[in-house]
């Protein structure tokens, strides 16, 4: 088991680079099983998640070639869904995008529970329910699902919530089928976006990208294509809050300010600033946190429920109180018994909502990742603390951020990976 080592309390300065989307990614790679052809997805991040899918892929035949560090070749000619590794397919929640594309590609296949961050209830149930106004019957046991597609057809769906992964199922099954779909109470955010030009460019029509009403006009055979992944917005925004948490001019470069404009509003208020050159970002250090008095997360155009655990840690090191209401996903608070470890104050008061006063004098101490995101929270926590932290169960950060480690170091944190085997 690995871990982070930490010394905190140092101000950190250079320019970080922000990688490709995550969660653009991997329903992108998902998607190249529409066609037979190749197609080169760039900008990938190398992280567990793609590594993990990319092993699924190539369980099921699936030829997977990386041109360059972050360019990968996919080519499904040889898809044979019946061959898929279940290992993999448990420990990632992002496996449950192979539903859409495998439906439009096969008659039968079946798919073991897909696994991933202990955040609260995720129900698969909105996924299900569009596939089968799709035509698509899938039936649960014990072990995972039998799916079978053979009855597919394009119509008009509306979803029971706006359900990122399940509105990209829909428009991966829309997209591999000949005739118009329409999806309503769609998911608008910038990465199902990005999935809907790649749909384009493999040759399916698709409108209302960014909308709640997305139509898509598809095809029973799709070409491969050429893709460049948009960059990591909630990576862009762990960056830019670590600045603000420890008062750091840090630029934050490949980070697009439209995907971040909420971001970048909450945390004025805050008292930061920003210079913002293109998509190069640099933050201005507050010389005094305020806290916000209440922070919600929602949908997109929200404050993303990815970016919550960060400002939490920047709640606790803040003057005042701020309430955090996590809409999106409850129990999503595991992390805050950690920083109470790193002498924080802050009082869980359910399941969706927790409130912090501060500022706290956070000190080092031994704490635990429980999910990628308050992973990255964590470590904010320890640069912006005193003393030594170590933080174990790293894994569940590989499984969003690139060697974090390294390249925090290189605008002067004291990080180390120790693995002890």
């Amino acid at each position: 088991m690995e871990r982070f080592e930490i010394e905190g309390g140092k101000q950190l300065r250079g320019t970080i680079d922000v990688r490709g989307s995550k969660n653009a990614a991997l329903p992108i790679l998902a998607a190249t099983l529409l066609s037979e052809e190749t197609s080169v997805i760039g900008n990938v991040p190398r992280i567990e998640d793609v590594f993990r899918l990319l092993e699924i892929l190539e369980s099921m035949g699936v030829s997977v070639e990386w041109r360059d560090e972050r360019t990968v070749a996919v080519t499904p000619k040889t898809v044979d869904p019946s061959r898929m590794d279940t290992m993999p397919v448990k420990k990632i929640r992002s496996s449950i995008l192979l539903l859409g594309s495998l439906s439009a590609r096969f008659d039968h296949f079946s798919l073991a529970h897909p696994g991933g961050c202990v955040i609260g209830v995720r129900p698969v149930g909105t996924h299900f329910d569009a596939l089968r106004k799709l035509g698509v019957v899938i039936e649960g046991d014990g072990k995972g699902y039998r799916i079978d597609a053979s009855g597919r057809k394009p119509g008009k769906i509306a979803l029971r919530e706006m359900s990122v992964t399940a509105t990209e199922n829909a428009m991966m099954l829309a997209a591999g089928m000949s005739g118009k779909t329409v999806i309503r109470v769609a998911a608008a955010e910038p990465h199902v976006e990005d999935l809907g030009r790649f749909l384009e460019k493999m040759g399916a029509k698709v409108s209302g990208l960014g909308t709640h009403v997305i139509e898509i006009e598809g095809a029973a055979s799709l070409s491969g294509a050429e893709y460049s992944v948009i960059p990591d917005a909630n990576e862009a925004a762990t960056f830019l809050i670590l600045g603000v948490a420890t008062g750091s001019p840090i630029t934050v470069v490949n980070a697009r300010e439209d995907h971040l404009d909420i971001v970048l509003e909450k945390l004025r208020e805050f008292g930061a600033d920003f210079r913002i050159d293109g998509d190069s970002i640099t933050v201005v250090p507050a010389e005094h946190l305020v806290a916000v008095p209440k922070i919600d997360t929602r949908t997109y155009p929200g404050i993303p429920s990815d970016v919550q655990a960060p400002l939490g840690v920047l709640a606790t090191l803040s003057d005042g109180e701020t309430l955090l209401f996590d809409t999106v996903f409850e129990g999503r608070f595991n992390y805050v018994a950690e920083l109470e470890k790193m002498r924080a104050f802050a009082t869980v008061l359910n399941p969706h909502q927790v409130l912090f006063r501060g500022p706290a004098k956070l000190r080092g101490t031994t704490i635990r990742s429980y999910d990628l995101r308050a992973g990255a929270a964590l470590i904010i926590a320890a640069l912006a603390a005193e003393g030594k932290t170590v933080i174990e169960d790293i894994y569940q950060v590989d499984r969003g951020y690139e060697r974090i480690e390294e390249r925090l170091a290189a605008l002067g944190a004291d990080i180390r990976r120790v693995n002890d085997r």
